[in-house]
């Protein structure tokens, strides 16, 4: 299997994917803590050094970017300095100039995260979530038609993080113009808006709240996936279980029963960013006609290297071969 992978992670380079979502600006506070704040029981942090990446779907687009394929990130920003900061990151990371819609009535989403030593320990939101006017919306969605009209696009990767750019009418006007395969990474509740997608991938925690049942163990996870997918219309359901790897619930019309991937990290210093990898990843190899599990299986492994890097890290095509030999040495 891991032999497969390595041919697979050999194909990537061809592939062109449109990543549409939220998008935001992570920003890290590098520092030492030595002692307790008299003012309150919480650490006094020495700041060391500053960093920016692009997150959300931004950090999406850096992952596809590191195994060599194109992508085309369209999403929404403010109109204000943090926009120009955002927009250059992406520009640095990927080839494609990214397409950000400014929306003068929201900011651009910012994340701010204190981190003394590899232990984050305190994190500053700036953002908006309530949904898209009707204009703004209807900009994104026809700067997406546009780039579907003029580009050979070989699969979809969507990141909701809540932010209000992913909807419903977003992901039917998406189906409605392209039949690339669409990978979601879903947020909230309401998964009747995914309808149409390939693959969708929550958490456990994310599977508990949508389906309203308690995650106890693998038989719960199949039964809360399994009833969410009969009530939304969902086509295949990728779960991530943490340090237990990640389960595949084939749809009906495959006849197919679960699919268990083990983790493949060897330690854990962060997994902020790890749910971005591993969509990538199965959106990456579904455009280049991989099977759901053999993208599955994939992004397991690349999982497994960017949770071993402290803060939003992509993991790149020579690093997971790497990564994939390893394991075939032990």
């Amino acid at each position: 299997m891991a032999r497969d992978v390595l041919g697979l992670l050999s194909r990537l380079a061809g592939a062109r994917v449109l990543c549409v979502g939220d998008v935001m600006l992570d920003r890290y506070i590098y520092g030492e803590a030595t002692r307790i704040s008299p003012e309150a029981p919480v650490p006094v942090v020495r700041v060391r050094c500053e960093s920016l990446a692009p997150g959300g779907v931004g950090n999406v687009v850096r992952n596809i970017a590191g195994t060599g394929a194109a992508t085309h990130v369209v999403s929404v920003v403010g109109d204000d300095a943090d926009a120009a900061l955002l927009r250059g990151l992406l520009v640095s990371s990927d080839a494609t100039p990214p397409d950000l819609i400014r929306d003068s009535s929201r900011p651009t989403s910012v994340k701010t995260r204190i981190i003394a030593g590899i232990q984050q320990v305190a994190r500053f939101d700036e953002e908006a979530t309530a949904p898209l006017s009707s204009a703004v919306e209807d900009r994104l969605i026809a700067r997406i038609g546009e780039i579907l009209e003029r580009e050979s696009v070989n699969a979809v990767a969507v990141s909701d993080y809540g932010k209000g750019v992913v909807s419903e009418r977003l992901i039917r006007e998406i189906r409605g113009r392209t039949d690339a395969p669409m990978v979601v990474d879903p947020k909230g509740v309401n998964y009747r808006r995914y309808a149409g997608a390939d693959l969708v991938k929550p958490n456990t925690r994310e599977l508990a709240e949508a389906a309203g049942m308690a995650i106890l163990d693998m038989d719960s996870v199949i039964a809360a996936g399994r009833e969410l997918m009969e009530s939304c219309g969902l086509r295949n359901l990728l779960v991530t279980l943490g340090d237990k790897g990640m389960v595949l619930l084939p749809g009906k019309e495959r006849r197919l029963e679960p699919v268990k991937f083990p983790s493949r990290a060897r330690e854990v210093f962060d997994v902020t960013g790890a749910g971005d990898t591993v969509l990538a990843f199965l959106a990456v190899s579904l455009a280049v006609g991989a099977s759901l599990e053999a993208g599955a299986q994939l992004a397991t492994y690349a999982a497994g290297v960017v949770v071993g890097k402290v803060g939003t890290a992509p993991a790149t095509s020579d690093e997971v071969a790497r990564y994939v030999r390893n394991h075939l040495r032990e």
